[in-house]
């Protein structure tokens, strides 16, 4: 299920806590480790390769990365895709966060098919995951949070680096 622009700027707003940039008041660790790991599971069965992943990143709300390789995706692009340490959150983007302007112009430019896309997306919605458009986290943060940026988006609340 696709969730509007407007559902999942309000969920983003509701899970904003300015006491609490790099991880959630009730975070566990093992548990989105748990869910991480299945998605990888399901990623490499449903792609038929091996994924890498990075995890624990520090200083950072984004809990870990998974990158479907290029030579498992039509276009033969890889596919990543980035889960914050916040109410499951997701983002899946063409070769790496901001390569493109969003999944629309990794389309447009042949990089990215929407089949595949459709089974990363798919994954995420059957294990939990909200998936958030890169088009949405780039826009402009209009939270209470006091981030360390020229420019805050949305990505820089939930995915990016805190200090």
């Amino acid at each position: 299920m696709t969730l509007s622009e407007t559902t999942l700027l309000a969920l983003m707003r509701e899970l904003d806590d300015p006491e609490r940039l790099e991880q959630p008041l009730h975070y566990d660790r093992a548990k989105i480790g748990l869910a991480f790991d299945g998605l990888i599971r399901r990623l490499e069965a449903d792609f038929e390769a091996p994924c890498e992943s990075e995890r624990d990143s520090q200083d950072s709300s984004e809990y870990g990365r998974i990158h479907v390789p290029a030579e498992a995706t039509i276009c033969g692009t890889r596919i990543v895709v980035c889960v914050s340490k916040f109410g499951s959150l997701a983002e899946v983007c063409a070769d790496n966060p901001g390569a493109y302007l969003g999944t629309e112009e990794a389309r447009e430019e042949g990089v990215l098919d929407m089949a595949d896309l459709a089974t990363v997306e798919q994954a995420l919605a059957e294990l939990g995951y909200v998936s958030v458009p890169e088009e949405l986290l780039e826009s402009d943060y209009e939270g209470p949070s006091a981030l360390d940026a020229t420019r805050p988006t949305w990505w820089t609340r939930f995915f990016g680096t805190i200090w």
